[in-house]
């Protein structure tokens, strides 16, 4: 028996990387899985890899029609959802002092605004007793330089969880942060150099970057009941960076 059988969730910004590995753990466990991804290539491929009990639906996370899109397709598919892992986001460095209008604009719309109504736009589907988790960011809670945007787009979330789930105690339904650090996937490799990979995993007391499927099972928990007492959380999941 599954951790999420026959329970419908909505992952949003899994065609690759963390998301991806958790949309699998999910069909895996027993759930039928709707994924977005702003590229349809990408989507496909997605869809292909998870193999079944999976339903793709192309958009972008900060666009609010796509966002009814894809709650149209639940809708019509499935009828409700038991569990929503609003995931898509992204980021890139910037001081501040080189900071651009068009960089803020762009991150914390997708970060910040996407997220809110990723969320709100999915609540009249909700089945009573299910469980929201957020994808944050340990740049939220350490000092990295030049990534102030991102953090602060990322920061929103943990005041959200706490607010949200007393709007939604009548609900029974759970909202949680799941925090990650620095992880091993192919954004992460669009991203930086290998230097500075190698300086991301000398701050990780665990020695090395995590793997997107040690993050999947940490979603896993926050969408299933083994969390039923688990509500207004931030569970960081980054080896250990930001403890130290």
């Amino acid at each position: 028996m599954g951790k999420l059988d026959g329970k419908v969730a909505v992952i949003t910004g899994a065609t690759t990387g963390m998301a991806l590995a958790g949309a699998k753990l999910f069909v895996d466990e027993g759930a039928h899985v709707f994924i977005t991804g702003r590229r349809q290539d990408a989507l496909d491929e997605a869809v292909r890899q998870i193999g079944r009990n999976v339903t793709g639906v192309q958009g972008d996370a900060a666009d609010l029609d796509d966002l009814d899109r894809l709650y149209d397709t639940v809708k019509r598919e499935k009828g409700s959802i038991d569990v929503l892992w609003a995931s898509a986001g992204g980021g890139e460095p910037a001081p501040l002092g080189e900071i651009t209008e068009a960089q803020f604009d762009t991150w914390f719309g997708l970060n910040a605004r996407g997220t809110l109504f990723t969320v709100q736009k999915a609540l009249p589907l909700f089945n009573d007793g299910g469980s929201i988790l957020m994808t944050g960011s340990n740049a939220s809670l350490g000092a990295f330089p030049g990534w102030s945007v991102y953090a602060g787009s990322k920061a929103v979330q943990q005041a959200w969880a706490r607010i949200w789930l007393n709007e939604l105690k009548d609900r029974r339904i759970r909202v949680n942060v799941l925090t990650p650090g620095q992880v091993a996937t192919a954004k992460q490799e669009e991203l930086f150099d290998e230097a500075t990979k190698r300086q991301f995993e000398s701050l990780i007391p665990r020695g090395r970057m995590g793997r997107p499927d040690e993050i999947a099972t940490a979603a896993l928990f926050l969408a299933s009941d083994d969390s039923s007492y688990v509500n207004g959380m931030e569970l960081v999941a980054d080896g250990g960076t930001t403890a130290i």
